[in-house]
């Protein structure tokens, strides 16, 4: 199978997943309609669905007992959580998304809030509920998850992304630490959630996390190069937000061709970790290059 036709298959499954685990935006009032409705909007927006589709394939290295699917749409809804939250007003203030309106452009501000935090809080449910036959395993997906989403990785990124905003003595250091954070704990995550549903051993989730590291900033490096040179249509967000808003990217910091070539430094150093697994990478392996085509 070719690389194109598996990817359309994954994220086709990821996509019906969605729509069924997500609670649907049907009824009457009095109840939890808009609510629901509101967690849907971004969610099915489209979207490259990288984080669950790298969730199943990990798991696919492997011979899993159970679905990689519950896992692959608890990571989807944090990270769309994370993406409702960011855009609000008091984060980035954008009013586009995935080729759409923002949450709070299309509903409001309270609306949006209480749709991330119903988002954050069913990817937990998700799991608990999908996974109960296997309490190791639910342990294991649970705690991964809520390290990856929590204030020491994700949060904690975006708290030092917004403090790094027009700071103008920004170091490499700091700018690393938001995006190992903000960025690459999650494609860490959908790796090894992936791996411990598909019952990978320590030494195999440890090459599962180094390849998330390095693919969380090569992905983070492309998307600042993106933001400076392709449109708002292209890219399904605002364009060129990074520099009005002064932020500190990797482009601000080292120009626009070393980014470049750190990513693909980036991208290689994935490349030898996903080498180093078991079982057949070449899906793995090609999807992390098709990563890297997206700053061409």
């Amino acid at each position: 199978m070719d690389f194109t036709t598996k990817l359309n298959q994954l994220i086709t499954r990821v996509e019906a997943s969605l729509d069924q685990l997500v609670p649907a935006h049907v009824g009457t009032e009095p109840g939890p309609v808009r609510i629901h409705a509101a967690m849907r909007y971004t969610l099915q927006a489209g979207g490259k669905r990288l984080r669950p589709v790298l969730a199943l394939s990990a798991a696919e290295l492997f011979q899993p007992q159970a679905s990689a699917l519950p896992a692959a749409v608890a990571l989807e809804c944090i990270h769309t959580y994370s993406l409702v939250h960011d855009d609000l007003p008091c984060m980035d203030n954008d009013d586009l998304r995935r080729g759409r309106p923002t949450a709070h452009k299309q509903f409001d501000e309270a609306t949006a809030l209480l749709a991330g935090d119903g988002l954050l809080t069913h990817a937990f449910l998700i799991l608990a509920t999908h996974y109960a036959a296997d309490p190791r395993l639910v342990t294991a997906l649970v705690r991964e998850l809520a390290d990856a989403a929590g204030s020491a990785r994700l949060v904690g990124g975006q708290m030092q992304d917004l403090l790094a905003e027009k700071k103008s003595d920004a170091t490499a250091a700091e700018l690393d630490f938001i995006h190992l954070n903000k960025t690459a704990a999650m494609l860490e995550a959908s790796l090894v959630m992936g791996g411990l549903v598909g019952g990978a051993d320590e030494a195999t989730l440890s090459g599962l996390r180094t390849a998330g590291r390095h693919l969380g900033l090569a992905f983070q490096i492309i998307d600042d190069v993106l933001d400076a040179t392709a449109d708002s249509a292209t890219l399904g967000k605002t364009a060129g937000k990074d520099a009005k808003s002064g932020k500190t990217t990797y482009v601000s910091l080292h120009g626009i061709d070393a980014a470049r070539r750190m990513a693909k430094d980036q991208t290689e150093a994935a490349l030898a970790a996903i080498r180093a697994l078991p079982g057949d990478t070449s899906f793995l392996l090609q999807l992390a290059e098709s990563m890297l085509r997206r700053s061409k």
